[in-house]
């Protein structure tokens, strides 16, 4: 992995993280799938202006087409939607640790579905990963965090697992920019059908919707998913993957320092597993021979 690949995947990660406070502060002021809805439709169509700008084209091959969709069901539609409902009952923090299990979640896919072979440091890994969201979960609940919320962010992440897999189809055959911003209108397009039949839509003007808002359109919504496509074109799904290890790290910083959120020492420890699994699963893969 060169420097110019850790870079992108550091930014990745912090804009990817933030994400997380940013939507937690829209749903205070706004109804989350048609705030969603409306954040896609306009990251989508800046995107497409500027792949057109940039000379790409709606020719995309079958395998980004394909990937396109899945990507824009997944990560969009499922993964962020489901986040941004149960971000009005859980904390930024939490829902950022819940994604952070994602590179485990691929690893595993991997690993039963094409037949990857798994090294004892990545099995170690990946039970690492799971003991360490078992105990964030098992504190969070004895608080009494809101289970549906949580379940939410759990149904979203195995979205976001899939989604993250099927991008395979989606690095080869160039118009990175166009699929970024296409991949945001399918989601928009699902989430505008979505929000009238599940939830009262509802705005509430403020400065700090304002300023979220437009934060999370260019930011975590535009630069950092053409950035990660432009990362897994670059050194593949697994090992891009891992960048998300420091999503948990990355999350609670912003989360604390904007919202005021704070972990305890049990889920301190728990981060600290899981990011030692997901970065064990990923040594195991680079100690793999080529």
């Amino acid at each position: 992995m060169d420097l110019r690949a850790v870079t992108m995947g550091l930014t990745f990660a912090f804009m990817w993280s933030s994400a997380f406070t940013s939507a937690r502060i829209i749903v205070m002021d706004a109804s989350p799938l048609f705030s969603l809805a409306v954040r896609f439709l306009i990251s989508g169509l800046i995107g497409v202006g500027i792949a057109l700008a940039l000379g790409q084209t709606w020719r995309l091959t079958r395998g980004q087409w394909r990937a396109t969709m899945i990507f824009g069901l997944c990560q969009n539609a499922l993964y962020l939607g489901l986040n941004f409902v149960a971000m009005q009952w859980i904390e930024a923090s939490l829902a950022a640790i819940i994604a952070s299990t994602m590179p485990l979640l691929v690893a595993m896919a991997t690993w039963l579905i094409y037949g990857d072979k798994l090294r004892p440091l990545g099995v170690l890994g990946l039970l690492a990963g799971v003991a360490g969201v078992a105990l964030i979960m098992g504190t969070r609940i004895s608080d009494g965090v809101d289970l549906f919320g949580m379940l939410l962010c759990v149904i979203g992440v195995l979205a976001l697992a899939v989604a993250t897999l099927a991008l395979r189809g989606a690095t080869s055959g160039g118009n990175f920019m166009m699929v970024v911003g296409l991949q945001m209108l399918v989601g928009s397009a699902i989430l505008f059908v979505a929000a009238p039949l599940t939830e009262e839509i509802f705005v509430n003007p403020t400065l700090r919707l304002g300023l979220a808002f437009a934060y999370t359109t260019i930011v975590p919504g535009l630069m950092a998913t053409f950035i990660w496509v432009l990362l897994l074109n670059r050194i593949g799904a697994i090992r891009a993957a891992t960048f998300h290890f420091l999503n948990p790290v990355f999350g609670v910083a912003v989360a604390s320092v904007l919202l005021g959120e704070k972990l305890g020492l049990l889920d301190i420890i728990g981060v600290a597993v899981v990011t030692l699994g997901i970065l064990a699963v990923q040594l195991s893969r680079q100690a793999k021979p080529q």
